[in-house]
C-alpha cells in the first residue's frame, strides 16, 4: 500500500463544499468528484481524507487529501490522470508520497482563510465571482481592534449556527485586516474551524467596521450575552494554505 497526498485548488461555487452526506448531495461535493476519478484509475473504493472541511460556496489555493491505495500508479501519474479527468474548476498542483500512518485530517495543525471584499464604488466584473463588495469602505482600524479579541483559545459556539454543546473551543493564532486600493483582506489562522465560523467571523468584523458593534463585543458573543454578526457571501471565502 502506498499513501498519497494531493494538494488542490478549486473553485467551489458549483460544489457543496468538500464533503456532503449521501442523503445530502454528495455528488455535488469536491472530495466525491475526485474520489470517482481515483475509483477509475485505482478499481479501488479510495476513502479520501480532506485536510479542512470547506462549506458549500468556498474556494481553495491549497487544500490537501491524502488516500491509501494499493495501485503501483506513481504520485506524478495520478497528478496528471486527476488533472485530465476532472472538471476544470478543480486542480490537483501536487502529488507526493507520505508515510502510510499520515492522514491529512489529523496531521493537520494549523488552516488559514482568507475573506475577499471590493471596496470600489463600482465592482470589478473579472473578480466578482470571488469577493464580496462592500460600499463605502469600512473603518478598517475598528475591525482590527475586534479581531484582536478572536486571538487565543475560546469557545466559538456563537460563530456557527450548528447548536453544539461540545466540540466547540478552537484556538486562532493570527488575524489581519489588510487593506489596500478597492481591497479588504482578513485573514485568520486557526487549529481548526467549526461550520460558517470564517464567514460569520467576517461578518462580525465587518459590523464593527461600520459601527453596528463595539469592538469588545466579540468577548460579550463568547459569553453568549451577544449574537454575532450575519454570515457573509461564502464566494469571498478562500482556504489559503494547511500546515502541518
Amino acid at each position: 500500500m502506498q499513501n498519497i497526498l494531493l494538494t488542490i485548488q478549486y473553485d467551489g461555487t458549483r460544489y457543496l463544499g468538500w464533503s456532503r452526506p449521501e442523503k445530502d448531495g454528495h455528488h455535488k461535493s469536491i472530495s466525491y468528484k475526485i474520489t470517482e476519478v481515483l475509483k477509475k484509475l485505482t478499481g479501488e473504493d479510495i476513502t479520501l481524507f480532506g485536510g479542512a472541511k470547506t462549506d458549500p460556496g468556498v474556494h481553495a489555493l491549497a487544500q490537501t487529501a491524502s488516500f491509501r491505495t494499493g495501485s503501483g500508479l506513481s504520485p506524478d501519474h495520478f497528478r496528471t490522470a486527476l488533472n485530465e479527468y476532472l472538471p476544470l474548476d478543480i486542480a490537483v498542483r501536487k502529488a507526493e508520497s507520505v508515510p502510510e500512518r499520515f492522514r491529512a485530517d489529523l496531521k493537520a495543525a494549523r488552516r488559514t482563510y482568507q475573506y475577499r471584499m471590493c471596496t470600489a464604488l463600482v465592482y470589478n466584473v473579472f473578480t466578482a465571482k470571488y469577493q464580496a463588495h462592500i460600499f463605502p469602505e469600512p473603518d478598517v482600524n475598528a475591525m482590527k481592534q475586534a479581531s484582536d479579541f478572536l486571538i487565543g483559545k475560546h469557545d466559538f459556539r456563537g460563530f456557527t449556527p450548528v447548536r453544539k454543546k461540545k466540540g466547540t473551543i478552537r484556538e486562532i493564532y493570527e488575524t489581519t485586516v489588510h487593506q489596500t486600493k478597492d481591497e479588504l483582506m482578513i485573514r485568520i489562522t486557526a487549529d481548526d474551524f467549526l461550520y460558517q465560523m470564517p464567514v460569520i467571523i467576517a461578518g462580525t468584523l465587518l459590523e464593527a467596521g461600520r459601527g453596528l458593534r463595539a469592538p469588545e463585543s466579540i468577548q460579550r458573543i463568547f459569553t453568549g450575552t451577544e449574537k454575532a454578526g450575519a454570515p457573509l457571501d461564502p464566494k469571498g471565502l478562500l482556504l489559503q494554505n494547511i500546515q502541518y
